[in-house]
């Protein structure tokens, strides 16, 4: 099982505090000057766990674990790392199945990657990790094609719909052969995140120089590729720099960690297991500094977490209380036998995020959100702006929902575009629906908006849609 690590060397790394690996803040020497501000202690309530196992291959299954869990149309799924009797090389399978909540149950479980012989990959594949960008999957993985010493390498897959995976040619991050290390298990575990156009990958390289005595530490590099074909950076101690001058910078002191974004808090969140439980440690965008202090989401566990996250590896902010809470939810193994298997769901939410003290920031945890306006129309928060809609139950379709009052720092967001009722609605040759704004520019809707704002939908020819300037895309499922 390439994607699990030594189970003693797993505990001696997340037990023990006191190793040292290059992970604290680095500030920059024009900043060095400045006083850098104290974490801030977030507050924490709604501690929450499943009632049992979520997620599980049957009986035939020896273990499950190292989850990656997507909140997707209004439901949930995950991807774990298992083994089942008859399906590919006799090594670790991918499975994937669906849940109406992250108390599950998943199911039913069926297997979507395994090993291809031949290749790097041909024996096992493992700790899954699985983005949504642009309606296209991708699942980053670790593969081996052996159990040989530092046979695990990264490899990335690509499908349309989550379970039909064509693989790369080649692996995308090879372990760096830099330090000899009684921990052989070289470069795996990856967790991947879409952030301003780059995908950020964070994996495991127990040869790096910048990990521990023990091989515990976590590595970023990052592309605007998501294949990691091009452009790729490291993140270094002078920031991201072009990849190739070694892995000396490391994030966390940690095995099989998961991570995400979160708009609320306007910072990374990586995921890792310590004695009490899953602890989340935060970084500021440019890796400088923790702009908050740990949290710790309890309860008993086995192997890493997986948290639940959208499409993008984001955070979804609370429905109830977008301004003030986050919701943390991970599903993480919790018994041995002999192998980390029974995954169940933990979570807690943190409840003094003050996401909407500045415009900046409640732009970002507002996304999708809409709240009304001071003209009696609904005003929908998208990328950064406003798009106002006439009609209230307009809005509705395409909001994650609409607030009962406006936070004032919305009110310097600029307006993109006014929707009025009835506005024409236009489909375009490859079937997608579109409502003209009062500038005569479309935004992509869905078929609900436009009944529900009174529009009534003309087919486009190609010239006919090609005529007017696309603005945005306001559906919720493009978010």
């Amino acid at each position: 099982m390439r994607g699990r690590l030594p189970l003693a060397l797993v505990a001696i790394g997340l037990l023990a505090g006191c190793t040292h690996v290059d992970g604290s803040p680095v500030v920059p020497v024009a900043e060095q000057r400045k006083p850098v501000p104290m974490p801030v202690e977030l507050r924490t309530g709604a501690v929450r766990s499943s009632p049992g196992v979520v997620a599980a291959g049957g009986l035939p299954a020896p273990y499950n674990y190292g989850p990656s869990v997507l909140a997707e149309g209004g439901g949930y799924r995950a991807w774990w790392c298992s083994q089942l009797p008859g399906v590919g090389p006799a090594g670790d399978d991918v499975l994937h199945a669906s849940a109406a909540s992250p108390d599950g149950p998943f199911g039913p479980a069926a297997p979507v990657f395994s090993g291809e012989p031949g290749r790097f990959d041909g024996m096992h594949t493992c700790d899954p990790s699985v983005l949504r960008v642009d309606g296209r999957y991708y699942l980053y993985y670790t593969g081996a094609a052996g159990d040989h010493a530092h046979g695990n390498a990264i490899g990335v897959a690509t499908s349309p719909d989550g379970t039909a995976w064509t693989r790369g040619a080649a692996p995308i991050v090879t372990a760096a052969g830099e330090v000899a290390r009684s921990n052989v298990y070289g470069a795996g575990q990856p967790s991947a995140l879409f952030l301003d156009g780059w995908f950020y990958l964070l994996f495991t390289d127990t040869t790096a120089r910048g990990a521990g005595w023990n091989g515990a530490g976590q590595f970023v590099l990052r592309s605007r590729d998501p294949l990691f074909g091009k452009g790729v950076e490291a993140l270094t101690e002078r920031g991201f720099q072009p990849a190739g001058s070694g892995r000396t910078r490391s994030v966390v002191d940690a095995f099989s960690a998961d991570w995400a974004y979160s708009p609320t808090l306007d910072a990374f969140a990586i995921a890792h297991q310590t004695e009490a439980g899953t602890q989340i440690t935060f970084w500021d965008t440019g890796f400088t500094r923790h702009p908050y202090q740990p949290v710790t989401i309890p309860g008993p566990w086995q192997e890493g977490p997986g948290l639940v996250r959208d499409g993008n590896g984001h955070l979804r902010p609370s429905t109830s209380d977008p301004c003030g809470s986050v919701p943390l939810d991970v599903l993480r193994a919790t018994a041995l036998a002999p192998a980390p298997t029974d995954i169940r769901h933990f979570g807690l939410d943190i409840t003094s995020a003050g996401a909407c003290a500045d415009p900046v920031r409640a732009a970002a945890a507002l996304d999708g959100f809409a709240v009304p306006s001071p003209v009696r129309t609904v005003d929908l928060v998208h990328d950064g702006s406003r798009v106002r809609f006439e009609r209230r139950s307009a809005a509705e379709t395409l909001a994650t929902r609409v607030l009962d009052d406006r936070p004032e720092p919305l009110d310097p967001l600029p307006m993109r575009a006014e929707i009025p009722a009835g506005a024409p609605a236009f489909r375009s040759p490859s079937g997608e629906i579109a409502l003209l704004d009062t500038r005569g520019r479309l935004w992509k809707v869905t078929s609900a908006t436009a009944a529900a704002n009174a529009s009534q939908i003309t087919n486009a020819t190609p010239a006919e849609w090609a005529a007017r300037p696309v603005a945005g895309d306001l559906r919720p499922t493009s978010r």
